[in-house]
């Protein structure tokens, strides 16, 4: 059976994507990139904002225009947006033949080849299933010379905006030594780029009684000589602590970056979040991080538009980002849904001044960036080559230890020559709000 994979979400959606294509391949199945050709679809899905799940629902319905093309086609739908929505969305979306809940990716094959014995719904509790079994085989899609590496699954906090512990369950580490046999596996394959990936990176190893368990894994990790960049995104300000932050200042191999979302800068609305942070507190560790660490790059997720979030709110959040003036920073609107504690609070903000506080703080951002990227100009920075770049009349394009792959910026090189997956070094002639320009030396 040929079967065509659309993995939507973050990296670590992919990183389950690649394991449930893992097992299709192990099972005898054939993996195609053009659904035209395939048998079976299979649409992994992202519900943790209204954008992700509007895209989510319009991939799903254009696939079940694919089914109706031709008898005999499947459609498996998996992953987040059935966790979520369960029976409610079931029933609207009859055209598809399997719905796999987070719980069940382990249940990939028999989805596929239509062996489930009838059973149309699968949603057990997504806590119940291991994080990663290295038994089977993960089919990686990334570049050749990246992968993600999956350290945890789920999230233990509370935050009254968030899904993901009804989607994922409670935080569960994967055990140390099963992490860093993957680790190696993955240098000897050929990478080089090594990216932890979990709802929480900074809480590893607390459920296992570890303490401190990020920095003991990092640690480890920069032993394993085929990795030249291991990167950590989505750690916690709560869970940033001294020893993590000592422990990336001490390896080369361990990128000086830091991905800390801190949703907000506002007291009362980091209280109404569920958050355990002040805005103090925020600050102090990011001037913890740059004291002990010169050269960090500060990537952070903000949220606008929060129930009950005033204009002075806003101004606060506006005011951090100006003290901070963060190398990267992504944002997103508040989508309030039923099933979230906090679509019970007072005051939500009308649509149009969230869309325009948006506007506000991402065109702030994008002249913080702007000034920002000046100081690399004349500098020679070492470039990862991620390949040509078709889109524009650069040669090639890559990025440093401080762009992360799909959410940061690029470095487009106009002159030399380099294979994807090598080490450059590349001096910078131009920098523009999130990317930067330069030649191979």
């Amino acid at each position: 059976m040929k079967i065509h994979f659309v993995s939507l979400g973050c990296p670590r959606n992919l990183v389950d994507t690649e394991i449930m294509l893992g097992r299709l391949l192990e099972a005898g199945h054939t993996i195609t990139s053009d659904e035209s050709e395939a048998d079976a679809v299979v649409v992994n899905t992202c519900s943790f904002i209204e954008p992700a799940v509007n895209e989510s629902i319009d991939v799903i319905l254009e696939m079940g225009a694919w089914k109706q093309q031709c008898d005999g086609r499947r459609l498996i739908v998996v992953g987040c947006l059935p966790q979520r929505y369960g029976m409610d969305l079931i029933k609207a979306l009859p055209e598809v033949d399997v719905f796999l809940g987070t719980g069940a990716f382990d249940r990939i094959v028999g989805a596929a080849d239509g062996s489930l014995n009838g059973r149309r719904v699968l949603l057990p509790h997504p806590g119940c299933r291991p994080v990663q079994d290295l038994s089977r085989p993960r089919f990686r899609t990334t570049a050749s010379h990246t992968a993600y590496l999956k350290i945890a699954e789920g999230c233990s906090g509370r935050c009254t905006y968030c899904i993901i512990p009804k989607l994922r369950g409670r935080h569960r580490s994967r055990p140390m030594e099963q992490v860093l046999t993957e680790a190696r596996s993955l240098a000897e394959s050929g990478v080089t780029e090594l990216i932890l990936v979990a709802q929480n990176t900074t809480a590893y190893g607390e459920d296992l009684g570890l303490g401190y368990g990020l920095s003991h894994l990092l640690e480890r990790l920069a032993e394993i000589s085929g990795l030249a960049w291991v990167r950590v995104l989505y750690g916690h300000p709560d869970d940033m602590t001294d020893p993590i932050i000592e422990t990336i200042a001490r390896h080369d191999r361990l990128c000086s970056y830091f991905d800390i979302p801190i949703q907000h800068a506002s007291e009362p609305i980091l209280k109404s979040m569920g958050r355990r942070h002040n805005s103090a507190d925020i600050l102090a560790l990011f001037e913890r991080i740059r004291k002990k660490v010169p050269d960090a790059v500060l990537r952070t997720t903000l949220m606008v538009g929060f129930p009950g979030e005033s204009d002075h709110d806003f101004e606060c959040l506006l005011h951090l980002i100006e003290r901070v003036r963060f190398d990267h920073l992504g944002a997103f609107i508040y989508s309030n849904e039923k099933d979230l504690p906090s679509s019970a609070l007072k005051n939500h903000v009308p649509d149009e001044v969230k869309q325009e506080r948006f506007e506000r703080l991402m065109f702030r951002q994008l002249e913080i960036s702007r000034e920002n990227n000046q100081k690399y100009v004349g500098k020679t920075l070492q470039v990862l080559i991620e390949g040509s770049d078709g889109e524009t009349d650069f040669a090639l394009e890559g990025r440093t230890s401080f762009q992360a792959p799909d959410i940061d910026g690029m470095v487009y090189i106009n002159k030399g020559v380099a294979e994807p997956g090598t080490f450059v070094h590349v001096q910078i002639t131009e920098a523009y709000e999130y990317d930067l320009v330069g030649a191979i030396v």
